[in-house]
C-alpha cells in the first residue's frame, strides 16, 4: 500500500482507540447506572456497539500489521502496476475513464481508486500504453485501451 494509505489507517486506528472506545465505555456505564440490566435496551445496544468497535479495531490492526509500504520512487510507468494512474478508453463506446490502482484497503471508487484485486485492475496489470485489455466483468467482456500510465 502507499505510505499515505498506511498513515490514514494509523490515524483511523488512533481515533477509534482514543475517542470512540471511551465514548462507548461511558455509554455502557451510563446504561448500567439505570438499573436492571436484563431489560435494559440501552445497555444491550451499547454492548453491541462496543463489540462492533472492537471488531473494527482488530481488523485494522491486522491490516496494519500485514501492510507492506511500496517505495514509490521505484515505480515505473512503462507498464501498468499498483499505484499507477491509468487513463483508459472503452473501445465499444469511446468513453474515457481514469483509475488509480491501489491496495484493497485504500480503494474508493468516488476518488477513482480501484482495488488491485478487481477484475478491471487484474486485466490491466502489465499492459503498456496502446495495449487493449479484454476484461471479463459481470455485464460481459469489455475492451479497454490503455491511453496513458502515470503516478
Amino acid at each position: 500500500m502507499s505510505e499515505e494509505g498506511y498513515k490514514k489507517l494509523l490515524a483511523e486506528l488512533k481515533e477509534l482507540e482514543t475517542v470512540e472506545r471511551p465514548k462507548i465505555s461511558a455509554a455502557i456505564a451510563e446504561a448500567r447506572d439505570k438499573g436492571d440490566l436484563s431489560e435494559n435496551a440501552e445497555y444491550d445496544a451499547a454492548k453491541e456497539a462496543q463489540g462492533m468497535l472492537e471488531m473494527k479495531i482488530n481488523k485494522l490492526k491486522i491490516i496494519i500489521s500485514d501492510a507492506k509500504i511500496i517505495d514509490e520512487s521505484k515505480l515505473k510507468t512503462d507498464s501498468v502496476q499498483i499505484l499507477n494512474k491509468v487513463e483508459l478508453k472503452n473501445i465499444k463506446n469511446g468513453m474515457k475513464m481514469s483509475y488509480t490502482i491501489v491496495s484493497e484497503s485504500e480503494a474508493n471508487l468516488k476518488d477513482g481508486k480501484i482495488s488491485v484485486t478487481t477484475p478491471i485492475a487484474q486485466g490491466l496489470l502489465g499492459k503498456k500504453v496502446g495495449d487493449i485489455a479484454e476484461i471479463k466483468v459481470p455485464q460481459g467482456i469489455i475492451n479497454l485501451e490503455v491511453l496513458s500510465i502515470s503516478f
